[in-house]
């Protein structure tokens, strides 16, 4: 599935494409303003350093000055109107059955817990959001620290996480594809590597995953990895980690049941490869300064057995 460069000038959603084209309206408009304006500009110069042109009288001047008056006051509320119609646009909900997830924006990752009216029948993931192309998602978003601003530029225009309130938008994508999002308020240090991705796929292989998703971890077969289970069970990691089906239950760090599905790590700030998740366990702060996560102090052996059970949650 290819992956879209991140612009909100590459629309791949009803709703960016609303706001794509109010930016091109925008820009043609002031871009044709501009070059009247430096021509009027130019054309003053020259008539003002002819000795023989003709001085326009004081009533030209005041029917001159009035007119461009008069089309200002046109052209800005044609922009009016139409920034106040795309509003309407990307804020009207669709009819057809919505997929409901809320996003949780903390310092400095994301939550994704996809919602459904069976209990039994949700799960959470982190940092990677898989919709299907064509149907409309609700998005409920919160945060429980600072503000934050869910942005994904090819899908929708920004959406502010605030403490204390639950905001609400939606999207959709019509267009297969892998697109990058990011936080777009400044909330702390590592705003800029606040990241993560949104993959849109067929129908078909989204309920694939899905079903995926809603499955306990999958239980580890070599020695190497049986002793990583335990090592992620009774040590640091389960104060923080959830991995379902396991006695590791953390609730303020990533749910990692299904890590390995995942492309990256630290919220999209390193590709997940067993390079950077062993130097990201080793050492988090030297990857991302400044993020809750802590030095877990493992040896080598133990450190490999633990990335050994991490690539078994898939």
């Amino acid at each position: 599935m290819p992956a879209r460069i991140q612009s909100a000038l590459d629309a791949a959603g009803v709703q960016a494409a609303q706001i794509e084209w109010l930016w091109w309206v925008m820009f043609w408009v002031t871009a044709a303003v501009f070059v009247v304006v430096v021509a009027a500009l130019l054309l003053a110069v020259r008539r003002g350093r002819s000795t023989d042109a003709p001085r326009p009288d004081d009533r030209s001047l005041l029917r001159a000055v009035a007119s461009a008056v008069a089309v200002t006051i046109v052209i800005l509320f044609g922009l009016l109107y139409a920034s106040a119609a795309t509003g309407r646009a990307i804020g009207s909900r669709p009819d057809d059955k919505p997929l409901v997830i809320q996003i949780t924006g903390q310092q400095w990752w994301w939550s994704i817990e996809y919602l459904d009216e069976a209990p039994s029948q949700r799960f959470t993931t982190a940092n990677e959001l898989h919709i299907p192309v064509g149907r409309p998602i609700v998005l409920n978003l919160r945060s429980p620290d600072v503000i934050h601003s869910f942005w994904v530029p090819n899908l929708h225009g920004k959406m502010d996480l605030i403490p204390g309130r639950l905001n609400t938008s939606w999207l959709r994508a019509d267009t297969p594809g892998i697109y990058r999002g990011q936080c777009a308020e400044f909330c702390g240090m590592q705003h800029a590597h606040m990241g993560f991705v949104v993959v849109a796929e067929p129908p078909d292989a989204y309920q694939r995953w899905e079903t995926a998703q809603r499955q306990n971890a999958p239980e580890p077969t070599a020695p190497q990895q049986l002793r990583g289970r335990g090592i992620v069970e009774r040590g640091p990691c389960a104060l923080c980690h959830t991995v379902r089906g396991t006695q590791a239950g953390g609730r303020t760090a990533p749910d990692l049941t299904h890590f390995a599905s995942r492309s990256t790590i630290a919220a999209a700030t390193a590709p997940n490869t067993p390079g950077y998740l062993a130097g990201w366990i080793a050492n988090p702060q030297h990857l991302k300064p400044g993020n809750r996560m802590p030095a877990t102090g493992l040896n080598a052996e133990d450190l490999q057995a633990v990335l050994a059970y991490l690539e078994t949650l898939r």
